[in-house]
């Protein structure tokens, strides 16, 4: 049988926040573009544009845990299909993105 590659591959904010409270290892990985980036961010994440997730493949493979993101989730969505149609397995996309987690979260991170 066919491994289903969208199993488990949303994430919430409140789970995020869970792993990152317990000093969890994963890559938190923003795919927006540097002018969202600059305008709003959380603590922690390292910007990788969606259009740089195919260049930067060999680097995503070496990683355990992945969590993407962008702004309301449905470019972080493409990229966690993109990554575990390739190999990646443990890319997941953080549901709502950026502004899901400053409602949920973190009230200071700016919402645009």
């Amino acid at each position: 049988m066919a491994e289903d590659i969208l199993a488990n591959i949303e994430i919430t904010p409140r789970e995020v926040q869970a792993l990152l409270e317990h000093g969890d290892k994963f890559l938190f990985v923003d795919v927006r573009e540097k002018w969202e980036y600059d305008t709003s961010r959380i603590e922690g994440t390292t910007l990788v544009p969606l259009r740089e997730i195919p260049q930067n493949l060999p680097c995503f493979e070496e990683v355990g845990e992945i969590v993407l993101l962008c702004h309301r989730g449905m470019r972080s969505l493409d990229a966690a299909v993109w990554l575990r149609s390739h190999g990646v397995k443990r890319a997941r996309s953080m549901a709502g993105g950026i502004d899901r987690w400053a409602v949920e979260v973190d009230q200071t991170v700016p919402r645009y």
